[in-house]
């Protein structure tokens, strides 16, 4: 049964334990990169899949936040990593087959429940994208997006197009701290203690709150690593995905009385 005690004893976080994760983390990678690479394009080929599924010229504008957006279900897709880091720390089997321990175990539930937190914050996002381009580059009429040439040049060229630059980059940067906020540390504690999905949301939360700089720091690497993986054709999230999943992990020890 979940545990149901609120109040988990929490560290404060500096940029010494973000380094401690990332150095963990790659050592992990090392450890499982074979296996790794392989399962690292899980997550590649869902993202490729999302854009290839609105390439249709009436929804170019979405595909930004389709793209920025799929972050938010990152803690979901790098859960398997925490079971592989978990299992490794004890010193237990890590092999692949047990990538898929946390959705057949006793905290499936919890994690799936999170995951329903996470993609309504998803579902959200994009929403409130579909309102903002309607609301600006959208009042320009269909030939705004008759071509990719013609979308980028009413985002760039026009008053409508930098209002909705500057409106989506503040809307979304709102999004981004709430899923930071409530998914960095919460995924990996359902992974590594029985409690229930309230219970780990609410210790992420305390935790950013109580380590607002670090945990930012934290979100700023997390986006330059996948946008950095993103670049060579997604290829490079291969490696970033899983170091960041094991960083993830080893971050949550370290702000996590365990």
């Amino acid at each position: 049964m979940a545990s149901g005690r609120e109040d988990h004893e929490i560290r404060d976080l500096d940029l010494t334990d973000i380094g401690i994760a990332l150095k963990q983390g790659w050592e992990d990678f090392q450890a499982k990169r074979g296996d790794l690479l392989f399962v690292g394009f899980i997550y590649p080929i869902v993202v490729l899949l999302a854009i290839l599924s609105v390439g249709r010229v009436s929804t170019l504008p979405f595909i930004f936040p389709l793209v920025a957006g799929s972050v938010m279900l990152g803690p979901l897709f790098a859960s398997g990593f925490y079971e592989l880091a978990r299992r490794r720390e004890a010193g237990l089997d890590m092999r692949w087959r047990h990538f898929l321990d946390v959705v057949r175990g006793p905290s499936a539930p919890a994690l799936f429940d999170l995951a329903s937190v996470t993609g309504a914050l998803f579902l959200i996002w994009i929403g409130a994208a579909w309102f903002i381009y309607h609301a600006t580059v959208g009042q320009l009429g269909p030939d705004a997006v008759s071509s990719v040439g013609a979308f980028l040049n009413s985002v760039f060229t026009t008053s409508e197009g930098w209002r909705m630059i500057l409106i989506g980059n503040l809307v979304g940067l709102f999004f981004a701290i709430a899923t930071l906020a409530v998914s960095a540390v919460s995924f990996p504690m359902v992974v590594d203690k029985p409690v229930n999905w309230g219970v780990a949301l609410r210790t992420s939360v305390r935790v950013a709150r109580r380590n607002p700089v670090t945990m930012a720091i934290w979100g700023l690497i997390v986006v330059a690593l996948l946008v950095l993986g993103a670049l060579p054709a997604l290829v490079g999230l291969t490696v970033a995905l899983p170091v960041l999943g094991y960083a993830t992990w080893h971050l949550y020890t370290r702000a996590v009385v365990r």
